[in-house]
């Protein structure tokens, strides 16, 4: 008897689940340091950010447990194509070679080149108005590649790192700073808050998209969360708390 309910229960928990597409609980990777994506609370130690808060309220509204499951990024896809991985949320760019192998959701963020400047400055509102000034950038980035082709600069300053660019424009030897945009809004959130601003559009867009495995059913259920939480607000509510703007 005891076993017949067993089996009994068991093959409803199967149903269940073939019904539903998914096992209650399922893993998400992040990646383990990309600000304000996703990154380690030093004062908690829990990973924190725009995707994981956002991944967290797309949980909820599906009624789903979940492992977060911090890891190095180049390790996701190839996670998602063995099916180690049940979804990956990282900041990850949706591209043609990586939809070959991988399923994405709708776009969720719109990536980019953004252009910085102090707040007081009126004179740049887009990339047309650095002729004849000054720019700081990241070296070897696709921004140094776009504003050679499309910005008249006098000059423009090349750094290493991030932190470099962003001091040049604010000890005054750069007119302006133009970099990626998750980095970019998080320097005027945690840094620049009201020294600097954005001006002009996002250039370049890319778009960032949850990952899956081919032919998961997560895919369309997402999607609806995802809509619903743009719908309802709360996706441009976790928009400004992370990049300090409208969603984009």
């Amino acid at each position: 008897m005891k076993k017949q309910t067993a089996f009994v229960l068991t093959l409803m928990m199967i149903c269940c689940f073939a019904a539903t597409g998914f096992a209650k609980n399922i893993t998400v990777a992040t990646d383990t340091n990309f600000p304000p994506f996703e990154f380690k609370d030093p004062k908690t130690g829990h990973h924190t950010g725009f995707d994981v808060e956002l991944w967290n309220a797309i949980a909820q509204d599906m009624g789903i447990e979940y492992d977060l499951q911090p890891m190095d990024f180049n390790g996701i896809i190839p996670g998602l194509q063995s099916g180690q991985l049940d979804a990956g949320i990282a900041g990850i760019t949706i591209k043609p070679e990586r939809a070959k192998v991988v399923d994405f959701s709708d776009p969720y963020y719109n990536a980019g080149l953004l252009l910085l400047v102090k707040a007081d400055r009126t004179d740049i509102t887009k990339v047309e108005d650095l002729e004849g000034k000054v720019v700081a950038t990241k070296l070897g980035t696709t921004s140094d590649d776009f504003l050679k082709k499309n910005a008249k600069a006098k000059e423009i300053k090349l750094y290493p790192n991030n932190d470099a660019m962003f001091m040049e424009l604010m000890m005054g030897g750069a007119d302006a700073v133009m970099f990626d945009s998750p980095v970019i809004a998080n320097y005027v959130r945690e840094v620049g808050k009201d020294r600097v601003k954005v001006v002009g559009p996002l250039y370049m867009g890319q778009s960032y998209g949850i990952g899956f495995p081919k032919g998961s059913p997560l895919v369309d259920k997402v999607n609806k969360s995802l809509k619903k939480l743009k719908d309802n607000g709360d996706y441009r509510t976790l928009y400004l708390k992370w990049f300090n703007t409208e969603p984009k």
